[in-house]
């Protein structure tokens, strides 16, 4: 049994994983304490994950758990992976990996030097269609990528009073940009590796106090792969998430973000489908589409239990810091209105 403590309890994803680890016993995962800097956040969020509520994290650290999950505010995810290194103790950090780039290398140096793992919470790399997507790009059999587009959204605009949360304070999370387009980022990165440029405009155009609710940003690859990501959290429902052109054939999927599975839908939709240029129609695959955004966050329990057993990472912690980098160069391009390449350092004023 490996004994996990949450470190943070601002982001609520770690309800949906921790309650499975809770309930699916053959995970062999125990969450045997929470630490939160908000008093009434912390008694709240332990009574969810049914466990005790520790009023320092160091206690918490020092009670015998293997690994920590790390669900704070962005702003405090270096000081506490550090503190979970120095410890000895593998961490499941949750995005985006930090604030700045500073902050993401010291993550990376806490992480090597005390000899820990680390895997982010990435829950797009562990999504069975976004593996059979990955299977179809890497395997060939549809040619050569050209072109990937991904629509990327949220709700934000409905969600009551979500302008007062810690998401849109700048000392905490930057904004919605920075926190949520690390998911879609990440997704590109992890199919196609690094991309040499990109060009962005981003917009505020809903709420004056969710900066940046909108944006587009378009990466260039050295091979000439294009890969436009469309960054909407004013979207009210959509279906199809991701499009993959390649020179001998198509890919689509719907149902791919929480938008996307907001609405019901014809028990035969079809969530995956592809298209190669020697057949006579598309395929469809057999993968359902998850009937809630929910079940999506719920499915990452097996990988970090997996992650925890001695499995791979989802994601290491140079990855999460290349992914960081990326959203830091969408702000450079939409502050300096011209495309920006991957060896700007000026990420680091960011």
């Amino acid at each position: 049994m490996k004994k996990v403590g949450v470190l943070g309890l601002a982001h609520g994803h770690v309800f949906s994983f921790g309650k499975e680890w809770n309930e699916n016993k053959s995970l062999d995962v125990e969450i045997v304490g929470a630490w939160d800097r908000d008093p009434e956040r912390l008694r709240d969020g332990a009574a969810k994950l049914q466990t005790k509520a520790f009023s320092d994290p160091d206690e918490l650290l020092a009670s015998g758990i293997d690994a920590v999950v790390i669900t704070s505010e962005t702003a405090y995810h270096a000081e506490l992976a550090e503190k979970a290194a120095a410890a000895g103790k593998d961490i499941i950090l949750y995005k985006p990996m930090a604030l700045t780039m500073a902050e993401a290398d010291r993550i990376v140096a806490a992480v090597e030097k005390a000899g820990v793992r680390l895997t982010m919470g990435w829950q797009m790399r562990v999504d069975p269609q976004n593996i059979e997507i990955k299977r179809l790009i890497s395997s060939g059999e549809l040619g050569r990528p050209c072109l990937f587009r991904r629509r990327h959204g949220l709700s934000t605009h409905v969600w009551k009073d979500f302008q007062d949360t810690w998401h849109n304070d700048p000392r905490l999370n930057r904004d919605i940009f920075a926190d949520d387009s690390a998911h879609p980022f990440d997704l590109m990165l992890w199919l196609f590796g690094m991309p040499e440029s990109v060009t962005c405009e981003m917009s505020t155009v809903v709420n004056p106090s969710v900066k940046n609710d909108n944006a587009v940003a378009v990466f260039r690859y050295p091979n000439g792969l294009i890969c436009e990501i469309s960054l909407c959290f004013t979207c009210s429902a959509s279906e199809i998430t991701t499009e993959v052109y390649l020179s001998g054939g198509s890919i689509q999927q719907y149902f791919g973000d929480n938008p996307a599975c907001r609405l019901p839908r014809p028990e035969y939709a079809c969530g995956l489908k592809w298209y190669r240029e020697s057949d006579s129609g598309w395929t469809s695959s057999s993968i359902p589409s998850p009937k809630a955004h929910s079940e999506r966050l719920k499915a990452q329990a097996k990988p970090f239990a997996e992650f925890l057993h001695g499995g791979p990472a989802v994601a290491d912690a140079r990855e999460a810091r290349d992914c960081l980098r990326l959203v830091l160069m969408c702000y450079l391009s939409a502050l300096d209105g011209k495309r920006i390449y991957a060896d700007d350092e000026r990420v680091y004023d960011l």
